[in-house]
């Protein structure tokens, strides 16, 4: 049997669209290419120009090209018998079809192979399946990305290489993901049956290769196996032979001749100095590290040293797992092989994170799936997982569209875990992260798990009593989101809908069924009461829609009563047009609140009646049965519960909205309605929390980010986190390091004094009009390679067509957030990889998007990044620095607005090869009294005014030293 790998280009996706060029690999049973073909067709329509821009393909090249019949006649011999494989086969297979059809011939109706669905099972970390980005990473040759030519040759690489990578799976994983796949998806469990079957006459298990147990191939082992690295005392000797200068000097050798180019940098240097301090005389410390300071080794580093000499565990905790994986991936490894002695670090995360087997193990051997098709790929993908994960973390997998909702039924939990008596204990992925934890040196968690941690009594990090807290600017937003409630319509559906989705669905109605078969007496009781709690279900569902109708429509009303409502206030974080929040004020609740609390009154009394008698007969079964399967099918229904439980608590509490210590509100938005609802109850001060939990306990906590002081003064970060009094004392050293960048040099600000100041929020078309000519001039100016800072997606959406209308005939692509795609990664990586190209970006991109290099030389920031003031959390600081006769403009918004200026202006300077301009198009920093507290916070730039009409000319000055080298 031969494989056919089909590429076409087309005029577009539509059903009236024609092909363009056809390209067509033939590969023989061995996957060896025996032929290829590739012919322009000629089109009976005109070639968009979108289309010319993507593939290079204009008319005057299917000018003379073969019509489609003739092309047709070449193409079908070669797909007769043949299976077809394509990288997104249902378009290529549908454009096919339709072409047969439209010229007399019968459809194509053999077997289909998808390049997408074996790389998203086979290679199951893969951070993309595009096409070109996905040949870079397997080093495949593909020059023209695009052409049907070459592209079906790229695919056919790609295709040879999964067919390798499935031979070598172990036997196990081969039969477990034929089960799986069955053949009811596309032909493709026909094709892993194949290969099962191929490994069943070839080869015996290879008994080292992998851990083998419950019929799953794995790769990591016992964890009780896992050994403090010093546990000699010969090792312990060697740790205490150095000095922290000695140490030190030997690590810089060390990097030096493992990183190419590596030079000492003196701000890092510094930050050494700092952090040993700090460590050694038990103090806090405030330490502002800028970008290229290299500020994860300068914390690192000390700690290490300090904590194995002082047999003291160290927590670094991160606000993205991001950081947390990057600390994993990069920087442990390095210092892992040019330490002196040996360490170990542990990266712990939420629960969620870490896959539960026993759940999956249960998922795979009922096939239970909610979304079948999606389910299996995803349920594949990870039984391929296992065999190559050491975390079963989450994070290693880049799921489909349903995945996240798969995981959410397999992830571990705490309310369902069956500790010791599990099955699957020692191998608990989970279990292993917090035992790696225990005996670690130095564990990186993020700032969630902290709170998470405090939440639970402190039973799940380890003790410590040092702690550095990297992007620590996200500190109290963090705290503030943790250590209060936040509810959702789905708080209760999901449960609701795992525990009993109707009269036949649903892990209740499970158990009935399985207790049916068990020849116990009492489990005809048990049948009984399970039966008197399904109707509840029914009306619980009933009213908790009713409640969350009601709230969306108290919402879109405004609330009456002094209630606030806004349309607008979340816009500026990046929510969608219709966005509605409503701020609650005890004493002043709106209109029609008493109907909401007594529709939760019964959704209270309906949520006690499912939950009493279930906590009581799931209690009886525990004790009676001892079938683990049903054991285990329990504690999920105990867990589910209690997440029922919880979801009644926070609900009664928000509802009567009394603490005057806490800010109540309601956010929505018109597109889902009452299902978007979300309730919020956030301390409006978490400062004297925060010095509760750490900076009074403690013995040292280092905080460290690229933006924590305003205009050189550490006194916001202060306030906000509770440390004044340290400060005071003596207690807390603050400190700014220098830059390790020259950035009069690197970075040009320009700030136009003649641009139109916006009029009313984000719909003034004058100031988008002016906007867009002026990012147009600019970016045709750099050849695209810009990112475009927004305040506002409603504003970010009005430019984006008008823009990309303008840059059209100059090649350059547009990619907006939101629009082309709402995945950051995605969306940086296109951009990275077309160089010609505009970047809109809002909230998220702001800070943590790192595009070093010629990849991005202009940086345009179109407002100053203030919060909303109506926002309530906004407003309830506001009035508690009111309160104490404070002005929270200056106390709260400026300085806010200032660290997330700082984070968007730290996009541009991220090596010290970096050079680049950034526009400021809101004028405000020039014509208030207040744009200077921006502009001084900025580190060093050149800072230039001018006319709209000299930002070209200066562009094109700023470049023409390095301009040859830039185009290169």
């Amino acid at each position: 049997m031969n494989y056919a790998v089909l590429d076409l280009e087309t005029t577009g996706h539509s059903a009236g669209d024609e092909m363009i060029q056809v390209g067509l690999v033939l590969l023989d049973e061995s996957f060896t290419v025996i032929r290829s073909y590739s012919s322009f067709v000629k089109p009976t329509i005109p070639i968009p120009r979108f289309i010319t821009q993507l593939t290079g393909i204009d008319e005057s090249m299917v000018e003379h090209a073969p019509e489609l019949d003739d092309v047709l006649l070449e193409l079908i011999p070669l797909l007769s018998d043949a299976v077809l494989v394509a990288h997104n086969v249902g378009f290529d297979a549908g454009f096919l079809n339709s072409a047969l059809d439209r010229c007399g011939y019968l459809p194509f109706s053999g077997r289909r192979l998808d390049t997408i669905d074996l790389l998203r099972i086979l290679y199951p970390t893969l951070t993309t399946y595009q096409l070109g980005a996905v040949t870079e990473m397997f080093g495949i040759e593909h020059d023209q990305h695009h052409r049907a030519d070459s592209d079906a040759m790229a695919t056919a690489e790609l295709f040879m290489e999964c067919c390798s990578k499935l031979k070598a799976l172990p036997l196990l994983t081969l039969q477990r993901l034929a089960n799986l796949l069955g053949d009811e998806l596309h032909d493709l469990g026909w094709f892993v049956a194949q290969a099962a079957q191929q490994k069943e006459t070839e080869s015996a298990i290879d008994p080292d290769a992998y851990h083998y147990f419950r019929q799953f191939a794995m790769k990591a082992g016992d964890w009780a196996e896992e050994q403090h690295p010093r546990d000699s005392d010969e090792g312990q000797e060697s740790v205490s032979d150095w000095t922290f200068p000695q140490f030190l000097a030997h690590i810089k050798q060390e990097i030096a001749s493992l990183v190419p180019g590596y030079e000492e940098r003196e701000p890092q240097n510094m930050m050494f100095q700092e952090v040993i301090d700090a460590l050694e005389e038990e103090r806090h410390l405030l330490i502002e590290a800028g970008t290229g300071t290299g500020k994860s080794l300068g914390y690192l580093i000390p700690a290490l040293f300090y904590g194995v000499q002082q047999n003291k565990k160290i927590v670094v905790s991160t606000h993205t797992i991001n950081l947390q994986e990057q600390l994993r991936a990069r920087d442990l490894p390095l210092l892992q092989a040019i330490m002196p002695y040996p360490f170990r670090a542990a990266v712990f995360k939420g629960r969620g994170n870490y896959l539960c087997l026993r759940k999956f193990e249960g998922k795979v051997n009922m096939r239970d799936f909610a979304a079948p098709a999606e389910d299996r790929i995803t349920a594949a993908q990870m039984v391929v997982w296992l065999s190559e994960s050491n975390h079963g973390d989450q994070e290693e997998l880049n799921f489909g569209n349903r995945g996240a909702d798969f995981w959410s039924t397999v992830a571990s939990d705490a309310d369902s875990c069956l500790n010791r008596s599990c099955p699957w204990f020692k191998r608990c992925y989970y279990h292993r992260a917090k035992q790696e934890a225990n005996i670690a040196d130095v564990v990186i968690t993020n700032h969630s798990m902290l709170f998470t941690d405090i939440r639970a009594d402190h039973r799940l990090l380890p003790g410590y009593e040092h702690l550095i807290l990297d992007e620590a600017h996200h500190l109290e937003e963090v705290a503030g989101k943790h250590l209060g409630t936040q509810v959702s319509y789905y708080s209760v559906q999901h449960p609701v809908f795992r525990l009993c989705k109707d009269a036949r669905n649903g892990q209740l109605i499970v158990l009935k069924s399985r207790l049916a078969s068990e020849d116990i007496e009492k489990t005809q009781k048990w049948r009984e009461e399970i039966d008197e709690v399904v109707p509840v279900f029914g009306d619980l569902r009933d009213e908790w829609d009713r409640l969350f109708e009601l709230l969306y429509a108290l919402m879109g009303s405004g609330g009456g009563h002094g209630a606030k409502n806004t349309a607008a206030a979340s816009d500026a974080s990046g929510g969608e047009t219709g966005q509605y929040v409503l701020r609650l004020r005890s004493g002043k609740l709106p209109e029609h609140w008493a109907d909401a609390q007594l529709i939760e009154e019964a959704i209270n009394g309906y949520l006690s009646q499912i939950i009493r008698p279930l906590d009581k007969v799931f209690a009886a079964i525990k004790e009676e049965i001892d079938d683990p399967g049903i054991a285990a099918l329990v504690t999920d229904l105990s867990g589910t519960i209690k997440d029922l439980a919880r979801a009644r608590d926070d609900l009664r509490q928000f509802m009567k909205a009394d603490k005057s210590d806490t800010v109540y509100w309601l956010e929505a938005n018109s597109n889902s309605r009452a299902k978007s609802v979300q309730l919020y109850a956030v301390p409006a001060d978490v400062s004297g929390q925060l010095r509760n939990y750490f900076f009074d306990i403690k013995k040292s906590v280092i905080l460290t980010s690229a933006t924590l002081s305003v205009q050189k003064s550490f006194q916001y970060a202060c306030e906000q986190l509770g440390l004044a009094q340290d400060e005071q004392h003596g207690r807390l050293k603050t400190v700014q390091l220098p830059s390790p960048f020259n950035y009069r040099e690197q970075a040009l600000v320009i700030v136009p004094r003649n641009f139109p100041v916006l009029k009313g929020a984000a719909g003034d078309p004058y100031f988008n009009e002016m906007l867009v000519k002026s990012l147009t001039e600019a970016a045709i100016e750099t050849n695209g390679r810009m990112l475009v800072l927004f305040t506002s997606y409603r504003m970010l959406k009005q430019v984006y067509e008008p823009l990309k209308e303008a840059l059209s005939a100059s090649g350059i692509q547009v990619l907006g957030q939101g629009i082309d795609s709402s995945n950051r990664s995605k969306l940086t990586r296109r951009f990275q990889q077309q160089s010609a190209s505009v970047l809109l970006g809002t909230s998220s991109f702001w800070e943590g998007v790192d595009i070093p290099g010629d990849a991005l030389t202009c940086l345009a920031i179109v407002r100053l990044p203030f919060q909303p003031p109506n926002h309530p959390l906004v407003e309830a600081k506001s009035e508690l620095l009111q309160e104490q006769n404070q002005n929270p403009f200056m106390k709260l918004s400026i300085p806010q607005a200032v660290i997330r200026f700082k984070q968007g202006f730290g996009r541009l300077v991220r090596t010290a090869n970096d050079r680049g301009i950034v526009l400021i198009y809101d004028t405000r920093v020039i014509d208030t009294y207040y744009g200077k507290y921006f502009l001084y916070s900025l580190p060093g730039p050149k800072i230039e005014t001018m006319h709209i009409d000299q930002i070209v000319p200066r562009i094109r000055e700023w470049f023409a030293p390095s301009k040859e080298g830039v185009e290169q």
